[in-house]
Parts: structure tokens; C-alpha cells; sequence
């Protein structure tokens, strides 16, 4: 990475968590303490009003605001498949929301994101093969994670059993390919994933049951990495 790519990153690590350390920017950074100290008086000698306090740390000055936002092509370009990836995969909301930022990137940036041919060099990100039922599901189980809701819906395995399930919604993840809800079942009293393209119908309910204290997002996420642990593990002594 470019020293100016450094300083633009560390500029906004102090924007983002002042007071900050020099140890800490050093681990965010994966650098030296020592050239933490060199871009710290580099950023001063260019202009940059950062200042340290003993025991504390380093800040900058209340009200400073860097330049309006310069991207490479490539980073630009990413930006860009990101967005599309966010209008193409998830709910109408987000959809919406997409097209309007992807608005404002235009109305903002003074780059040209055209080829030669005037075409946009964008990466095409299909949304054609999305059912407008997937849509709906994943905005209303969207709403669900957001406001702790409870939701029921019929689930159809991949075995073609179909099941009624009441859950509470931790998350939407993406595997690539499809979506799935991850969830703490009533019924199985432990957490479990559903493909979102496998919900038949779906509606919110009130809490039909309490949520375990230790119920919650990151410790779905904990038990998801330790599932995936174990697997490798009984793999790799399987001889597979």
C-alpha cells in the first residue's frame, strides 16, 4: 500500500474511534508503534490537526472534515458491484435504496465510469432469476431482525416435508447462492437455518415463548463457527 493510502486510511481510523492509541492505530494499522509516530508528524507536516494527549491519545480537531472522495477505477468499480449486488439480492426497500445511492455516486464523483463506447463499466449483476415472493420474504424477515420480532411460516425442506415453524429472527446471510435466516426455534428450542427460498409463507407474530438470555446474534454466529470447526475436524480425521 501507497504512504498516501496510509495516511488517507489512518485520517480515518482517527475520525472513526479518537481517542485512539498509538498502539491500537499500530494494530489496525498492522504496523510499527514507531511508523505510527512518523505518519502521526507526516499527517501534522501536511496540514492534518492532529494532536495527542498524554495517557489518552490522539484526536483530531473538532470540526475537521476531509476533501470530497477520490476513487481509483478499480475501487470505484467496486463500489458500484456492490450496490448492484444489494438491488439485485435483497428486498424492494433496499432496492430503492440502492438505485438512489447509486444516483448519488454519479451526481458526486467528477470521475467518468464510462468506456470508450459510453457504456458503464459496470459488472453485470443479474436480478431476473429472484422470485418476487423470495423478495417479499426477505424484507419482511428484514423488518423481523430489526424491530426482535417473532415470525411463523411454512417451511419446505429439501426432502419436500413441509413444516410449520415459529421463530426469532437473528440474521440474513448470504452463502453465495442463496439466503438463509438464521434463527432461535420454539419449537427445537436451538438455533437453526432456513433458506429463504423455501418459505411457502410467512407472517409476523406476537412472541409466543421467552428468548433464552443467551440468545443472540453473536452467539448464533459463535455457534455457527464452531459447527463449521467440528466438521472440518471430523472430516480430516475421516480421511476425506
Amino acid at each position: 500500500m501507497r504512504k498516501s493510502d496510509r495516511l488517507f486510511q489512518l485520517t480515518n481510523i482517527l475520525r472513526a474511534h479518537q481517542p485512539i492509541t498509538a498502539k491500537e492505530l499500530a494494530e489496525k494499522l498492522s504496523v510499527s508503534e514507531r511508523t505510527v509516530y512518523r505518519y502521526i508528524d507526516d499527517l501534522s507536516v501536511s496540514g492534518i490537526p492532529v494532536y495527542g494527549e498524554a495517557g489518552i491519545g490522539y484526536r483530531l480537531s473538532e470540526g475537521f472534515e476531509l476533501p470530497p472522495l477520490q476513487l481509483t477505477e478499480e475501487e470505484l468499480e467496486a463500489l458500484i458491484v456492490g450496490v448492484n449486488m444489494v438491488a439485485s439480492w435483497t428486498g424492494p426497500a433496499f432496492s430503492k435504496a440502492s438505485s438512489s445511492l447509486l444516483n448519488k455516486i454519479e451526481a458526486a464523483l467528477a470521475q467518468d465510469y464510462s468506456d470508450s463506447s459510453g457504456n458503464k463499466r459496470y459488472i453485470r449483476i443479474p436480478g431476473e432469476h429472484r422470485q418476487p415472493i423470495d423478495f417479499e420474504h426477505w424484507e419482511i424477515l428484514h423488518e423481523s431482525v430489526k424491530s426482535a420480532d417473532w415470525v411463523n411460516f411454512s417451511y419446505q425442506s429439501l426432502s419436500e416435508q413441509t413444516s410449520s415453524r415459529t421463530v426469532f429472527p437473528l440474521g440474513l446471510f448470504y452463502w453465495g447462492n442463496k439466503w438463509t435466516l438464521g434463527s432461535w426455534c420454539s419449537e427445537k428450542k436451538a438455533y437453526r437455518d432456513f433458506r429463504i427460498d423455501r418459505i411457502t409463507s410467512l407472517k409476523v407474530v406476537p412472541s409466543t415463548t421467552r428468548l433464552p438470555d443467551a440468545v443472540c446474534q453473536a452467539d448464533y454466529i459463535h455457534y455457527q463457527q464452531n459447527k463449521s470447526m467440528q466438521k472440518a475436524t471430523d472430516t480430516t480425521l475421516s480421511g476425506d
